[in-house]
């Protein structure tokens, strides 16, 4: 195979990628220049023996290296003879590299590359900040308003336009399962080979001593779509729903299929881990299994992507170690406080149920509930995701479509109204809201800065709101479901009477715009204690 052919396996492998890859093949040292920007994916791809069973047989391995600094990256086998390692430079400057590995045909390759400045929309991996908030590497604000599209990677391709379509420009963040579920469409593309099985391709025998390629090169290839729409992708790595086994494969082959989906996916700066979809009803896993499962992907990854773990009843202790975030299937918002002091970390509601009109309760909240769910989320200074599950129309022009949690067309009325908030969090805070403790109405925000209301049901036809006497604010009102932001007139400081709408689930925010010059008149509320 000449380097054109593998240039082109490449781009099809990784179709729609945004970033160069580079390659070394055997006894052919690399002699062009190669430059990759900052946080990209840089590729070295490998021509070797295919005989037996190369995902098992042969290790790989390289280090790259930048001035003093070495960073070890694992690869693996793609199928027909061809080997990878993948490696997201976080610096720029000059880097080389050189492979080890147990095929002489694959051990001593050598190469180097540039690191670029990063272009226009990429700032890097998400990683925490702030405590309880999040922030992209080089330095962005990242506050996470995502949805849910479980079969996203691995549903067919009219699905995932439809579902693309609807995330761009609307959601950060997708929850997306990255071993297969159901999805309805007859027999599905599988990670593992399959014999047997019914018409569905079910009841059949999987080989779980080797990976299918062309499973995994198809979930790169929408994990890139994700990258370019400016979508996270929250990569389920376990969860109870397949109808294949998987998840009550052997600890062997857990432990086999985690480290090759690292080795595969960790070089993508918009991957987070989510170690299980309600881990709790996986009844052949363990505590133990789960935390184990923890330690390896913490141990296989070395750029530290984001990690947490989804429960149904029984919530996993986020305070180990290894839990980088909360995720939590709940909307129990008022309980935020305590879960902070306890655990330390932010906080992702990351199921709230559906909007939706399908049978279950968990999946038939209207628009206005599920925008109400993002509201509280947000003053008890937290996050959350949105999921929808609309039935099907029985005669139509989209009829039996999957519904969009399954990766569909978005339908709902919410998703909008989430953008709306998103965006005035945005543009009042660069380090995220912390809920104002004892507030007597809903109140997060900055002490001294900024301060945002939320009346949830209530309906007030005027507040006297108790601001600093030692600062000027300017006010408005905002209608979350209009979507509609009323600027005040004048600036506001101590306690301050404001008319309001005298309409439920409405908010109002205060912006410092100076400081009060002289003696300030009378005393400033505490802000910790803020009615």
């Amino acid at each position: 195979m000449n380097r054109r052919d593998m240039l082109k396996m490449s781009a099809a492998t990784l179709a729609g990628a945004l970033e160069p890859a580079a390659f070394a093949e055997k006894n052919s040292p690399q002699t062009n220049a190669i430059s990759i920007e900052q946080w990209g994916l840089f590729e070295v791809i490998l021509k070797g023996s295919s005989a037996g069973n190369p995902f098992k047989d042969v290790s790989l391995s390289a280090e790259f290296t930048r001035e003093h600094r070495t960073v070890k990256v694992k690869g693996f086998y793609d199928g027909d003879g061809i080997y990878r390692v993948r490696f997201m430079p976080d610096m720029t400057g000059d880097w080389v590299y050189r492979t080890t590995s147990s095929s002489s045909a694959l051990n001593g390759q050598t190469g180097r590359f540039t690191c670029a400045p990063a272009t226009s929309g990429n700032h890097g991996p998400v990683t925490t900040a702030h405590r309880y908030h999040f922030v992209h590497a080089d330095g962005t604000p990242y506050f996470p308003f995502g949805t849910t599209t479980y079969a996203f990677l691995f549903t067919k391709d009219e699905n995932a336009a439809n579902s693309l379509a609807g995330m761009k420009g609307l959601f950060n963040k997708s929850r997306v399962c990255v071993l297969p579920k159901p999805i309805g469409q007859g027999p599905q593309i599988l990670p593992f080979p399959y014999s047997g099985g019914d018409a569905n391709g079910r009841h059949g025998t999987s080989d779980y001593t080797r990976f299918n390629p062309e499973y995994f090169q198809l979930i790169e290839k929408r994990i890139m779509q994700l990258q370019a729409a400016g979508v996270e992708a929250d990569c389920i790595l376990f969860h109870p729903y397949d109808a294949w086994g998987y998840k009550a494969m052997p600890n062997e082959v857990d432990d086999f299929y985690l480290r090759y989906v690292v080795a595969r996916l960790s070089a993508f700066r918009n991957v987070w881990w989510a170690i299980a979809n309600e881990y709790d009803l996986v009844k052949a896993k363990t505590m133990s299994d789960w935390d184990r499962f923890f330690r390896i992907v913490q141990e296989e990854d070395p750029y530290g992507h984001l990690r947490s773990i989804h429960h149904s009843g029984v919530i996993y202790d986020h305070s180990k170690p290894w839990c980088t975030h909360a995720s939590l299937q709940s909307y129990d918002f008022e309980k935020s406080s305590e879960r902070r002091l306890a655990w330390n970390k932010p906080i992702v509601y990351d199921e709230i149920q559906y909007e939706g009109d399908v049978e279950r309760r968990w999946g038939n909240l209207s628009a206005e509930e599920m925008t109400r769910r993002f509201w509280l989320a947000t003053v008890r200074g937290s996050y959350a995701s949105h999921g929808e599950v609309f039935l099907s129309a029985e005669n139509g022009p989209h009829a039996h479509e999957s519904s969009w949690s399954d990766a569909g067309r978005l339908r709902g009325e919410s998703a909008p109204r989430i953008k709306f908030l998103h965006d005035l969090v945005t543009k009042c805070t660069k380090v995220g809201l912390n809920e104002f403790e004892g507030s007597y109405y809903l109140s997060a925000g900055t002490p001294n800065e900024l301060y945002l209301w939320y009346f949830d049901y209530h309906r007030p036809a005027r507040y006297t709101f108790p601001l600093p006497n030692t600062a000027n604010f300017e006010a408005a009102l905002i209608d979350p479901f209009e979507m509609k932001e009323t600027k005040l007139t004048g600036t506001f400081s101590g306690k301050s009477r404001i008319e309001l709408p005298n309409r439920p689930f409405q908010a109002i925010v205060f912006h410092k715009v100076s400081n009060v010059t002289g003696k300030p008149k009378g005393e400033s509320p505490t802000p910790e204690v803020m009615d």
